[in-house]
């Protein structure tokens, strides 16, 4: 509460959580009929990719450039002005100290997350669908992704000495993130795997209703090696090299944990329309496949068609089945020169010395070639079949609540905290 930071950060996720709100809102409403027509549209609506999506990207944006630096001053602060020193006195574990502030830090981060409940609140005045696992699933996402930049704060500001080294630091980590991603997207393999677990993936993830084990496991690795990191780094009368030793020894460890981590498969789909899954039928049917599935895509990294495949059949795929193995073959990166090779854009299904070819990437085409190469009847219709929420209402009220109530009542009430310490 005496950070004039934090309230400063508390300010402006407000404006920057409406932003983002008004504006799903209202391509929402006018997708769904708002002053034109609403025939052919609105069945497959769901307000998790309407709404919730881009209203939690606020935060997103938030914990990448804004909360850093509320957690660098808590960190490098006392460092800087001697109060460390002091905290030293105390007969409590550094581990304990860092983690003390930690919880504090989160605990701030849960009162800003006011701003995107209150965009829950006036959704469901406005008569709009709310679907609470999936809204509980997103909410954990970016506490989650919240106490990661704590945790890469905490142990920037423990190995630099300037708080502003720290958040260059910090914000080079975030932009090697996104690098790796982009990496991830022209080479593909081992990079595009690394990729799946830096922050930007874990929060697109729930985002979309996803819960993957291996990724939550990870990430809790991470936050516990940042403040043990920090708590190391922090002891100011350790030696400087039994700390890089204790160091060294933390990131190998992690780095033992982290890979066994990676080799969980088991994830949940929290989405009211299943957009993570296949039908019930259809996963009934995969299911009783016990054969080695080998699946083997003559795509380039770059080729929209990989893309398309891999977010619309394989990624739910490989959540059903245990033993498939998935590898790309190209010989270039964006394909365009592949063009004339014949078994380019094919897409090759193996099981038990059986083999089918296809080139279909939707996720029909892709069920019905491992039905086939399988053995197994496909399942009949599904029934169950999301329907959607469309609502064309305005974002009414929105704007006066975002960009007026939430800043004053901010300001006020960090008026008389700061009247109250004086």
């Amino acid at each position: 509460m005496a950070s004039r930071a934090w309230w400063l950060f508390l300010v402006l996720i407000g404006p920057l959580v409406g932003v983002s709100f008004i504006s799903a809102v209202r391509t929402y409403a006018e997708a769904s009929g708002l002053n034109g027509t609403s025939v052919g549209v609105g069945e497959a609506f769901s307000p998790l990719i309407g709404v919730w999506a881009p209203t939690f990207s606020g935060c997103e944006l938030a914990a990448a450039f804004l909360f850093p630096f509320v957690a660098i001053r808590l960190a490098a602060g006392d460092r800087q002005s001697g109060a460390l020193k002091m905290e030293l006195q105390h007969p409590i574990s550094s581990f304990a100290r860092i983690a003390t502030k930690g919880l504090v830090l989160l605990l701030g981060w849960l009162l800003a997350m006011l701003a995107p409940l209150a965009a829950v609140a006036l959704w469901k005045s406005y008569g709009g669908s709310i679907y609470v696992p999936e809204l509980v699933t997103v909410f954990f996402g970016h506490l989650l992704n919240a106490s990661l930049t704590i945790a890469l704060a905490f142990a920037a500001a423990s190995l630099t000495v300037n708080p502003s080294t720290a958040a260059i630091v910090t914000l080079a980590v975030t932009v090697g993130s996104w690098i790796l991603s982009f990496i991830a997207a022209v080479q593909g393999g081992w990079w595009e795997r690394a990729a799946g677990y830096t922050p930007t993936a874990l929060v697109a993830e729930f985002q979309h209703g996803l819960v993957r084990l291996d990724a939550v496991t990870i990430a809790l690795v991470l936050i516990v090696s940042g403040f043990a990191v920090a708590a190391i780094w922090m002891r100011l009368g350790i030696d400087v090299r039994r700390r890089a030793y204790e160091s060294v020894a933390l990131f190998a460890a992690a780095a033992f944990v982290i890979f066994g981590c990676s080799l969980i498969n088991r994830s949940h789909d929290f989405s009211e329309n299943r957009m993570n899954s296949f039908s019930i039928a259809d996963e009934r049917a995969l299911r009783e496949i016990n054969s080695p599935l080998h699946i083997e895509v003559h795509l380039a990294p770059e080729d929209p068609r990989r893309a398309d495949l891999d977010r619309r059949a394989l990624s739910k795929l490989r959540r059903v089945l245990s033993n498939l193995q998935v590898d790309y073959v190209s010989s270039t990166s964006i394909g365009i020169f592949e063009q004339t090779n014949p078994n380019y854009g094919e897409i090759w299904y193996l099981m038990d010395g059986r083999k089918i070819v296809s080139r279909i990437t939707t996720q029909e085409g892709v069920l019905e070639s491992v039905y086939s190469v399988a053995g197994v009847p496909p399942p009949g219709d599904d029934s169950d079949i999301f329907r959607g929420h469309p609502l064309a209402v305005p974002p009414r009220g929105a704007p006066f609540v975002f960009y007026g109530v939430w800043p004053i009542l901010v300001v006020c009430v960090a008026f008389f905290f700061q009247r109250s310490r004086s």
